[in-house]
């Protein structure tokens, strides 16, 4: 090779553009849906979009992650993505008539509670992360919060208030992805992130 031949390395594309806007506009639909905006039947509409953009392209964004290095980003965007995929097999499975959950109690309840358990541990790591992704897992882990305990005490004072909540969240991903994407596109900051 010449002595003045340069070798151009191309940064590898930032996976989070994605996963984040995957996991916010689902979140956004299925919220609008909790808060009673939009009517529970809408929640047939959600399923696909949870399987193909908010489940799917987690998991592919979890997974250039991990090419990266990122355990973080890779245990958020493959965590959620799996949540979108059990949300919409739950709902598929049982509209069908292929399991029964019409005995589960509050089981669905303690299932959001734990995925808000999760997303505790996960905000935790968020300190040391930009402010987006602070107030991302913030407002996710309370809206799990409120949606378990709505879930298990049957108040849809509960699951409306979590559903608000999930619509900031969700507004705030897409915001983080809006910021990821236009800056990188501009090479310079354009979309504060904190």
């Amino acid at each position: 090779m010449p002595e003045d031949a340069a070798i151009v390395v191309t940064p590898a594309a930032n996976p989070a553009g994605l996963g984040l806007v995957a996991f916010g506009l689902t979140t956004v639909l299925l919220s609008l849906v909790n808060a009673g905006v939009l009517p529970p039947g809408g929640e047939g509409v959600v399923i696909p979009l949870a399987l193909a953009f908010g489940g799917l392209m987690q998991i592919f964004a979890g997974a250039f992650e991990f090419k990266l290095g990122n355990t973080f980003g890779m245990t958020a965007f493959l965590s959620y993505g799996a949540f979108w995929w059990w949300f919409a097999f739950l709902l598929l499975f049982a509209h069908n008539g292929w399991i029964d959950i019409s005995a589960a109690g509050p089981t669905v309840g303690v299932a959001l509670l734990l995925w808000g358990v999760l997303t505790l541990y996960l905000w935790i790591s968020t300190f040391r992360l930009p402010r987006i992704l602070f107030l991302i897992f913030l407002t996710l882990w309370v809206t799990f919060g409120l949606l378990g305990a709505g879930a298990i005490t049957a108040n849809t004072q509960l699951t409306h208030l979590g559903g608000w909540l999930g619509i900031l969240c969700g507004t705030l991903a897409m915001y983080g992805s809006f910021g990821i994407v236009t800056n990188a596109t501009f090479g310079r900051t354009v979309v504060p992130l904190g």
